[in-house]
């Protein structure tokens, strides 16, 4: 659960079968689980991207707009976040609703085995770092060091990165993932590195787009591995 909610106020999950009104989180997955779901898999669509959906379209136009998505395994339904802010100025505390719609039986999009997701996002950073270098933009200012030092901080404070049960390759790719991640954030931010102009942070978000779809793959591979396992295995 409290991977689930996080800081946040509130989560509740609306338009659940069976529930004439929203429910508090803790109660919708124990009804989803008597309707048959037994694993829950991320989506993390991006315009031209649908990873991790698997239709129909309205379901995957809500997940596009809201960037995230959950698709259940063992039933046919999915939940897509809306998040509010509520509150005063000063005290605002988030709030989420997750909206249950129907989805449909099918492979989710693009979403790549531990192994491939691996060996990609080594390959893609790779990639990122010659053509930043050459832009003179690579993220090795003090900047980019602080951003990745903090990351490091907060993995050591808390290595529950993935839930007890998962492979340990698993956490190992979405550790990497997300380090590739904050490096991203870094170099895109205007007046980080050597770019300065518009055509040169063009370049710069152009040199890293590749190596961010290829970050979102791995991040939906390492949380879905276990649902993938376990489906594997009933085949």
């Amino acid at each position: 659960m409290l991977a689930i909610v996080g800081e946040d106020a509130v989560h509740r999950v609306e338009g659940l079968p069976g529930e004439s009104a929203p429910v508090g989180l803790t109660l919708a997955l124990g009804r989803l689980r008597t309707l048959g779901v037994t694993g829950l898999r991320l989506a993390l669509p991006a315009p031209g991207h649908p990873l991790g959906l698997s239709g129909p379209p309205e379901f995957n136009a809500r997940a596009l707009d809201a960037e995230q998505a959950v698709v259940c395994y063992g039933a046919s339904f999915g939940l897509v976040p809306e998040v509010y802010e509520a509150g005063p100025d000063g005290d605002a505390h988030v709030e989420v609703v997750w909206h249950v719609l129907p989805v449909r039986e099918a492979p989710p999009a693009d979403v790549p085995s531990l192994g491939e997701a691996e060996r990609e996002l080594a390959e893609a950073l790779r990639e990122a770092t010659e053509v930043l270098t050459r832009l003179d933009v690579a993220g090795s200012g003090p900047v980019a060091e602080a951003a990745v030092d903090a990351y490091r901080a907060r993995a050591e404070r808390g290595r529950e990165v993935l839930a007890p049960g998962y492979p340990p390759r698993a956490v190992r790719v979405l550790e990497l993932a997300q380090r590739v991640g904050t490096l991203i954030v870094v170099a895109t931010e205007s007046g980080h590195g050597g770019a300065v102009s518009a055509s040169e942070m063009g370049a710069r978000r152009e040199a890293l787009r590749p190596v961010e779809r290829t970050a979102r793959r791995a991040q939906v591979a390492a949380y879905n591995s276990v649902v993938e396992e376990r489906e594997r295995g009933v085949r």
